[in-house]
């Protein structure tokens, strides 16, 4: 099978589009002929972590297809079954934290970014009807995030003030429509004006400019939530904007991982911070129920196939994108 694979040197030098073996399933799991993959920031990161002198790896993380083999004992999909695939491996149900031995498909164990994909049969979900291979092939890692983040961690309710600074990224996508389809009042902060555009498009109260003085841009309003995902960059300028016993969650460090903040504001202020990463299986299936519930829709920047997987990267890695990211395979 051909695939995007990963080898003999670091960063994008290091991958090739080539053919390699393809696996046969075990008992227990399933293979699926994917249809289509999505690309996340934790792919430029895996370009670095997968050392030279670690075995050929292919990447990928996101991605939906159609069941073409299925290992002994496996009872929940059937061939010909049309599945998305929770990259989480090894957490099942929804906890404070995910379990010891907790990895993500794409690193260390092989990717989407393939003709096909061998995982565990409880990491194929049936595919809504209503989502198009395009669609459902971009979703899972940055929903899952978002979905964690805003409603386990953070517990949005309707009626609540809510910031989503660097909007654009695909989790941050997400995280609008989510908070918009829950009743939640939501304001947004980016750098780009076509970005701050579509945000007030897609419903945002108010979109600003990162640059900006935040407390002037909001009018002073605080916030009831803010899910922080830059990192050094804007965290205390977040902070700035949350009220008393409001709560912030980050699961992301873009633009930085250590920061400083004024610990007696903070105990000060009876502030709450979380932190959150992906989610369990059972925090997946509740994510993909609430998006047909609420007919949401990924949003789509560009799709690529696979053999162009340089402009891909390329774009993700000057953050041009608003949205997600595909690669079209079947």
């Amino acid at each position: 099978m051909k695939a995007l694979v990963h080898e003999g040197k670091t960063g994008i030098n290091g991958l090739s589009y080539r053919e390699i073996e393809e696996d046969a399933p075990k008992a227990g799991e399933v293979r699926v002929k994917l249809m289509g993959a999505g690309l996340n920031h934790r792919d430029l990161f895996t370009l670095t972590r997968h050392k030279e002198s670690d075995p050929p790896l292919i990447i990928g993380s996101d991605g939906a297809g159609i069941i073409e083999a299925i290992g002994e004992g496996v009872t929940n999909v059937k061939i010909g079954d049309e599945v998305m695939i929770n990259p989480g491996l090894g957490w099942r149900d929804k906890s404070d934290a995910p379990p010891s031995g907790f990895e993500i498909i794409g690193l260390p164990y092989h990717g989407t970014f393939a003709e096909k994909i061998v995982i565990p049969a409880e990491n194929a979900v049936h595919k809504p009807e209503y989502l198009t291979w395009d669609e459902a092939s971009v979703i899972s890692l940055a929903a899952l995030t978002a979905y964690r983040a805003l409603f386990t961690r953070g517990k949005v309710k309707a009626g609540m003030k809510v910031l989503i600074p660097g909007i654009g990224s695909g989790v941050a996508t997400f995280l609008l429509q989510f908070s918009k389809a829950v009743g939640a009042t939501v304001y947004v902060s980016s750098r780009s004006i076509d970005k701050c555009e579509w945000a007030m498009q897609m419903g945002a109260a108010k979109a600003f400019d990162s640059n900006e003085d935040w407390s002037s841009a909001l009018a002073g309003e605080k916030m009831d939530l803010i899910i922080e995902s830059v990192g050094a960059a804007t965290f205390n300028k977040s902070l700035d904007q949350l009220r008393s016993g409001g709560t912030i969650v980050t699961f992301g460090a873009s633009a930085g991982d250590v920061v400083q903040f004024d610990l007696r504001r903070f105990f000060y202020g009876q502030f709450n911070m979380y932190g959150s990463t992906m989610g369990s299986g059972e925090e997946y299936r509740e994510m993909l129920q609430f998006m047909e519930q609420h007919e949401l829709k990924p949003v789509i920047d560009k799709v690529y196939k696979l053999s162009e997987f340089k402009e891909a990267f390329e774009r993700m890695e000057k953050a041009e994108q608003l949205g997600k990211i595909g690669f079209s395979i079947g």
